[in-house]
């Protein structure tokens, strides 16, 4: 991988195409989600000069800090939450996000109805589903998701878009990303955020409409920046 996060992110775009065209029935359209937790502006802004958009943080103070200076130089970011989302943290996260992929509880759902009510600005919303069903990971169980699907949706009108995962890191995420693609199918949801640096290209596969990209563009995580389980690499 290059130093320069800038000849990274266009060597990943090129494999997001090639693994599209290489696909039997890819996503109409595959976006990468190049995620910079724990870096700087210095590693962001080569990305953002190539003419890339569409960012995600996994957590809600990282990116309220972050964010606000390259956002008024680059006025059409769109930045994604790929992290858990605590939710007496639902206004910030409001405030700061477009997309929210991480929704995964009623609790989070409830309060997210609140705030949208409140400052009236409607993100995107993903739910997350825990596939591999590990109790330290956050995410509704695959038996559970029509459920959860139908409260958000139905009861509580939010604007649910898509379902997101991320598989267990000793498995085949194959898989998984089969399983989360079934869900959503038939559920009627069109998006599908799964794959991180080592796995994109078996997500786009199986119909991935976002792949969350990070270390393969823009290196290693600084650990002094920030911790916690990754919602994409």
């Amino acid at each position: 991988m290059s130093d320069d996060p800038s000849l990274a992110l266009s060597d990943i775009l090129a494999r997001i195409e090639a693994a599209r065209k290489a696909a039997l029935s890819p996503a109409p359209s595959t976006t990468l989600v190049a995620v910079t937790k724990t870096h700087g502006p210095e590693r962001i802004l080569p990305v953002l000069n190539a003419g890339h958009r569409v960012f995600g943080e996994n957590r809600v103070q990282e990116a309220k800090a972050k964010w606000p200076g390259l956002r008024a130089r680059f006025t059409d970011i769109e930045l994604h939450l790929i992290g858990p989302l605590q939710s007496n943290k639902t206004r910030e996260a409001l405030e700061t996000f477009d997309v929210i992929e991480t929704l995964d509880r009623p609790k989070l759902a409830h309060a997210l109805r609140t705030e949208i009510d409140r400052l009236g600005r409607v993100p995107t919303l993903f739910i997350q589903v825990n596939t591999g069903e590990e109790p330290q990971k956050a995410g509704v169980a695959p038996q559970d998701a029509p459920a959860f699907i139908h409260l958000t949706r139905e009861e509580l009108q939010l604007p649910v878009q898509g379902l997101m995962c991320i598989p267990p890191a000793d498995e085949n995420p194959a898989p998984h990303f089969a399983l989360l693609a079934k869900i959503a199918k038939a559920e009627g949801l069109p998006l599908l955020s799964m794959g991180m640096s080592e796995d994109f290209e078996i997500a786009i596969r199986f119909g991935a409409t976002h792949v969350r990209v990070g270390s393969a563009i823009f290196g290693a995580r600084n650990q002094d920046v920030g911790t916690g389980v990754a919602g994409g690499a």
